[in-house]
């Protein structure tokens, strides 16, 4: 399950999108050979934002066969799932910070189909994740704090990636690892050379000075030269 640096997958976050014309900028994105496509969904309570429910996710739908990954931003994310999973998530990622009753959660995301993933935040010690890494398809590490795009990456986060890549080769593990937040040509090599399999990318890529196909040569040329 895990990817090698030619391999690593590129999730455009659609919160960047533009939502007028989203169905355009999805063409886009899967012409430029992105396989996932990432959705936040917020509750202006655990973050202090709102943004992008289920319904979002399925009106996109009907124009992509992209992997769908929603990434839920809630105090209360065990009652949305189902919806997620019906809108047509593909996987759904959660944070350890949010569910009291992790395994409950993972597991109700497991039962409707879908990959389960774990999200921590910068402040949070990635240790606290080591009970839950074998119940996980992915893990999500925030390199910013979780609420805004555009903010700047936090170098802080590589070292908790080079921990998960470490316990997934002693544990003989196979989740991948995610990183999300402030990801772009100047931080994406050092992102992957610590061990992450997705790179989570918004204003970094929805750009107005060239398009989208063109920014994700881009992303990936900075991660992929002389690797």
């Amino acid at each position: 399950m895990t990817l090698d640096s030619r391999s690593v997958v590129i999730a455009p976050s659609m919160i960047s999108a533009d939502w007028w014309n989203v169905s355009n900028d999805v063409r886009a994105l899967e012409n430029a050979g992105c396989a996932w496509l990432h959705f936040d969904a917020m509750d202006a309570h655990f973050v202090p934002n709102l943004t992008l429910g289920p319904l979002f996710l399925r009106s996109v739908r009907p124009h992509s066969k992209l992997h769908f990954d929603a990434h839920l931003m809630m105090s209360d994310a065990g009652d949305f799932v189902d919806d997620f999973v019906a809108a047509g998530a593909n996987s759904i990622s959660v944070h350890v910070e949010a569910n009291v009753h992790l395994h409950r959660v993972l597991e109700r995301i497991k039962s409707g189909g879908a990959l389960a993933g774990v999200v921590v935040n910068p402040a949070t010690p990635i240790e606290i994740l080591s009970a839950i890494l074998p119940d996980v398809d992915y893990v999500l590490v925030m390199s910013v704090n979780p609420g805004f795009g555009g903010q700047k990456f936090l170098p802080l986060c590589l070292p908790k990636i080079a921990w998960l890549r470490s316990q997934r080769e002693e544990l003989g593990l196979n989740f991948l690892i995610q990183v999300d937040g402030g990801v772009s040509s100047e931080t994406a090599r050092s992102v992957v050379e610590s061990g992450a399999d997705i790179l989570v990318v918004g204003s970094a890529l929805f750009r107005k000075d060239v398009s989208l196909q063109e920014s994700v040569r881009e992303l990936r040329a900075s991660f992929e030269n002389e690797m």
